[in-house]
């Protein structure tokens, strides 16, 4: 039963990372779930907001704690569509999520198991449990889409602003 809601939830945060890709973000997508239902929901946005911070997940998590009235979130589920970077992990602990499923791994920035470990850290004052790989092959190739398009765009404009068509 378990698995089965990862999933649904994790498409959810695809279709949360498709907006974000339509708004030439980075597409991933975040959603908060307590007792069953979606309680936060959030995608990347820090162009279009100017904000450094507005990641998916924190996104997800302020929209939780308004929703919820309450900055804390003891049994609450973070679904992401890429595993969180050091920031959203520490907001993570903060808003003393319980649990979080995430689907691709990244590799540059990754803190719960590609650069670094953060949620195992002995000196946090709050544990996450971890469930990684839920849909990572369709939350990898929406990410990866995003990159050639973007790419190609800037390989384009290169080549428009130079003169060389």
């Amino acid at each position: 039963m378990q698995e089965a809601d990862d999933e649904f939830w994790m498409q959810r945060a695809l279709t949360l990372a498709r907006s974000a890709a339509a708004a030439d973000e980075v597409p991933v997508g975040a959603v908060v779930v307590l007792d069953g239902r979606e309680v936060g929901a959030g995608f990347n946005a820090p162009i279009s907001q100017c904000d450094p911070t507005a990641h998916a997940e924190i996104r997800a998590l302020r929209d939780a704690a308004r929703r919820v009235g309450n900055y804390r979130l003891p049994g609450a589920t973070l679904y992401v569509t890429l595993e969180p970077c050091t920031m959203c992990v520490g907001a993570l602990v903060h808003s003393r999520v319980s649990r979080l499923v995430f689907g691709a791994t990244e590799p540059k920035a990754g803190a719960v198991v590609s650069t670094r470990r953060t949620l195992e850290d002995s000196a946090l004052n709050w544990r996450v449990a971890v469930t990684q790989g839920v849909l990572s092959s369709s939350c990898s190739e929406l990410l990866s889409e995003f990159f050639v398009r973007r790419r190609a765009q800037i390989k384009a404009h290169r080549r428009s602003s130079s003169g060389k068509d």
